[in-house]
């Protein structure tokens, strides 16, 4: 099995999840189940934010133009329906049911085209960064999804592979010695550059501009770069008093 990993970074306009996450930051969504036919599409997803980013959210969801992930750029007579499964005051659970036309074209549709039948998705929304996971048997043309794929998303989104290995490969220790490369390298320079001083040395825009990505890309690579070094000293040893381990 083969893990694909890419993000899509989204313009502003162009979707309405995407810019009601830009305007609440500390908000995130990701797919608790999404599945995939040649003719539907059905998820659940997971919103948490305070009641500010929930109430822009949901909306976008209900009423706007998401589509279940359509990457038409006009109208494409799909027929959607989305429910609320919960709400409290900092979580959001929603179910959407999406039937596509010969006109839709989404991210799971484009990888069945390219990977083939049991596939395994996950998603993850953060601001205008929207992460997808794929999990494929690694027989199919990946190089020729990420064109198709770019193809679909054209100028409403830039495309970012962030990587392609083996499904079992990745788990990170908790030392940084298996983070993505992307990541390791945003960890590195915010480290050289003194982003985690106290005072900070430089802000995140400023490191951004130093590594030529948008700022929302650079956060997001931090983040989850601190995610996994997070999980990983939890579930493993912690460090000794010794020297520690080069980042």
């Amino acid at each position: 099995m083969r893990e694909l990993v890419f993000a899509l970074e989204y313009e502003p306009g162009r979707n309405r999840v995407a810019d009601a996450l830009a305007d609440h930051p500390d908000a995130r969504i990701r797919s608790l189940s999404l599945h995939a036919t040649d003719e539907r599409i059905w998820r659940v997803d997971h919103a948490t934010g305070d009641p500010a980013a929930l109430s822009a959210v949901e909306p976008a969801f209900l009423d706007g133009d998401y589509y279940a992930d359509c990457l038409a750029t006009g109208d494409c007579g799909a027929t959607q329906t989305t429910r609320v499964l919960d709400h409290t005051e900092d979580t959001l659970v929603l179910y959407s049911d999406w039937e596509r036309t010969p006109a839709c074209a989404s991210v799971p549709h484009i990888a069945r085209d390219h990977l083939g039948d049991g596939i395994l998705f996950e998603t993850r929304h953060e601001g205008r960064h929207y992460t997808w996971r794929i999990i494929h048997s690694g027989e199919g043309d990946a190089a020729a999804f990420f064109d198709a794929l770019e193809a679909a998303v054209g100028d409403c989104a830039r495309t970012e592979m962030l990587r392609t290995t083996e499904a079992s490969a990745g788990r990170t220790t908790g030392d940084g010695r298996d983070l993505p490369p992307d990541q390791e390298a945003a960890l590195r320079a915010a480290v050289e550059h003194g982003y985690y001083e106290s005072p900070r040395v430089v802000d995140a825009g400023e490191l951004a501009a130093h590594l030529d990505v948008p700022r929302s890309t650079l956060t997001y690579r931090l983040r989850r770069a601190e995610e996994r070094l997070a999980k990983g000293y939890v579930a493993g040893d912690p460090p000794t008093d010794g020297p520690a381990a080069p980042l």
